[in-house]
C-alpha cells in the first residue's frame, strides 16, 4: 500500500523483498555510524517484525521509502512509538534511516515533510525527534522540517560513557 507520494519518492508498506536490502543497510558502518552498533541479519529481521507489528497496532509506522523512478528501496522514514521512559514520553517520534548512497540528497527531508503532513491529517498533535549530539546530518533534517530544539538528554538505553549517550531533542506541534 502506498501511503505517500512525493516529487521523487514513494513511502509505502514494506515488502518481503525489502528485507535483504534492509539487512545490507543496517550492516553498513556508514549508515550506522551514529548508532551503538551495526545490526546483523537476525537483529534486522527482528526490527522488521517490530515495524510490521507497529503498523498492525497503530496503522502507522516506519514507511519503506523507494525512489519513484526506479522503484529502488532506500530505507525508511516514518513514525514510531518512543520505546523508553523520559520526561517527554510517552510520545511519538519521527525518524529516518537511509542507505548511505542516498545521504545528502534531500530525500530524508522530502519524505519527513510528507510524514508530518500525514501525521497532522491523522490527528497527531505533537511529534518528537532525537539523535546523538554528534549526528549533525540528522539534526539538520529536524531543523529543515520545522522542528524546534527543546533540550538535551542522556539516552537511557546507552551507557553514560558512550559518545552517543548525549542526545538532542526536537519537537513540533502539528
Amino acid at each position: 500500500m502506498i501511503y505517500i507520494e512525493t516529487e521523487r519518492l514513494i513511502l509505502r508498506s514494506w515488502m518481503p523483498q525489502d528485507l535483504s536490502l534492509f539487512v545490507a543497510m543496517n550492516k553498513d558502518k556508514r549508515v550506522m555510524r551514529y548508532f551503538p552498533a551495526t545490526l546483523n541479519e537476525a537483529e534486522t529481521e527482528a526490527f522488521y517484525t517490530r515495524i510490521q507489528d507497529e503498523f498492525n497496532r497503530y496503522h502507522r509506522g516506519l514507511y519503506a521509502v523507494e525512489i519513484k523512478i526506479t522503484g529502488e528501496f532506500i530505507g525508511y522514514v516514518g513514525l514510531h512509538e518512543i520505546g523508553f521512559e523520559a520526561d517527554f514520553t510517552p510520545g511519538i517520534e519521527i525518524g529516518w534511516r537511509l542507505a548511505a548512497d542516498y545521504h545528502n540528497q534531500g530525500y530524508a527531508t522530502e519524505a519527513a515533510k510528507s510524514v508530518l503532513k500525514l501525521a497532522k491529517e491523522s490527528g497527531i498533535g505533537r511529534l518528537y525527534s532525537f539523535t546523538a549530539k554528534i549526528n549533525s546530518p540528522s539534526e539538520r533534517v529536524m531543523q529543515k522540517i520545522g522542528m524546534v530544539r527543546v533540550g538535551e538528554f542522556k539516552h537511557p538505553k546507552l551507557s553514560v560513557d558512550s559518545p552517543l549517550s548525549d542526545h538532542v531533542l526536537y519537537r513540533i506541534y502539528l
